[in-house]
């Protein structure tokens, strides 16, 4: 461990009571995607805090989400942008049944691992920073949104726009198991798929009908025909409606698709073979909506250069840093697709995003800020 990595994690270590107490605050501010008071509660603190460390904050107003909050920290030549959201999943009131807590050197809570862990490491990356004089960091805009669980709506343009304007991407999501990067995440698609076909009596005229559901089952068969989990593309049913009772022939029936795709390539294909579907039974008719709305981070060598400087970086506080692929989508899956350098899954580790045992690992939580410190000043090369 060189001198200068070890100065950074002594000092994080140091401040953990400070990480964690940030982390805490944020968690007990739920932030509901759909609920904008509670989210822009929540928000005003991430803009206080970020005050504190001395950046440029500016909050980005949404009418009908939660705004997003953007603080700039003037440094060196090169630009980097770290990323995230302080949005989650949960509703109100679900801090009641998923309380604050530590337990085994976990601590517990909604959205304390997807992803406000990541907004406190971040934070006090930049606070360590600010005690160490001699090095430089680059030119840091933070950009935390407030949609991302709910399809980047608001914030795409924004991320998008801001990341043109830097060298590099770092996404605070949280790392893969074992504290691995992503260096990979497959594109999301969403289609609605609504059959038309045409009402009658089950009983006295069947044959005068067209039988939607009938038509959707077909469909479907089409649809699962599709999947290749080798190739890591999936196409997944998940939702049917249909009919209004049994002896009535449906004359309607929709069913929604979730397809995740590791490449450009391949969301091109599955797009076209969607949309391509032709009805099977005589006197239906087809509807197809919806489409790729996250394409996929794929590992170009504009990621793969960034990983391995972060792997250097790693190294030299004594980790090994691996990599590896999700099939979760992120607003790193835009700036990658954009041809800027991005790496993901940079926050803590832990588990649970989504489900009720979600939890951070405390001991890591310093060592990240510390990497992540690292890591901005190795992407700031010293003057010449």
């Amino acid at each position: 461990m060189d001198e200068q990595a070890l100065a950074l994690l002594r000092w994080c270590e140091s401040e953990r009571d400070w990480l964690r107490q940030t982390i805490e605050t944020l968690v007990r501010l739920e932030s509901p995607s759909t609920d904008k008071a509670a989210v822009d509660r929540c928000g005003a603190e991430v803009a206080s805090c970020l005050r504190e460390l001395g950046g440029q904050v500016e909050v980005l107003e949404q009418s009908d989400r939660g705004n997003h909050i953007r603080a700039a920290f003037p440094g060196g030549h090169r630009r980097v942008l770290l990323l995230g959201h302080f949005d989650t999943v949960w509703p109100l009131g679900q801090i009641e049944r998923m309380p604050i807590k530590e337990e085994d050197g976990r601590l517990h809570g909604p959205g304390v691992f997807d992803m406000k862990s990541g907004l406190g490491i971040a934070m006090l990356a930049m606070r360590a920073l600010r005690q160490f004089t001699h090095v430089r960091p680059p030119t840091v805009t933070m950009l935390w949104t407030t949609d991302e669980e709910i399809g980047s709506g608001t914030s795409r343009a924004i991320l998008e726009h801001e990341a043109r304007r830097n060298d590099a991407v770092l996404v605070l999501e949280p790392s893969l198991p074992g504290g691995a990067a992503k260096t990979r995440r497959k594109g999301c698609g969403d289609f609605e798929l609504t059959v038309h076909g045409i009402s009658a009596h089950a009983g006295i005229d069947p044959g005068k009908g067209a039988n939607a559901i009938h038509e959707l089952a077909l469909q479907i068969i089409r649809l699962a025909a599709l999947q290749d989990l080798q190739l890591g593309v999936s196409v997944n049913v998940g939702v049917i409606s249909g009919g209004t009772r049994p002896n009535v022939v449906p004359e309607r029936a929709h069913a929604t698709i979730d397809v995740r795709v590791p490449t450009m390539a391949d969301a091109a294909r599955i797009d076209t073979a969607v949309r391509q579907l032709q009805p099977r039974l005589s006197g239906t008719r087809l509807e197809i909506t919806g489409g790729f709305g996250r394409p996929p981070l794929e590992r170009g060598e504009h990621v793969a250069r960034l990983y391995r400087t972060a792997r250097a970086v790693a190294a030299s506080l004594d980790f090994d840093l691996q990599e590896g692929g999700t099939g979760g989508g992120s607003d790193g899956n835009f700036t990658a697709a954009l041809g800027v350098p991005t790496l993901d899954g940079l926050g803590p580790r832990g588990d649970g995003a989504h489900a009720v045992h979600e939890h951070v690992e405390l001991a890591d939580l310093p060592w990240r800020a510390a990497f992540l410190a690292g890591l901005l000043v190795r992407l700031e090369p010293a003057a010449p």
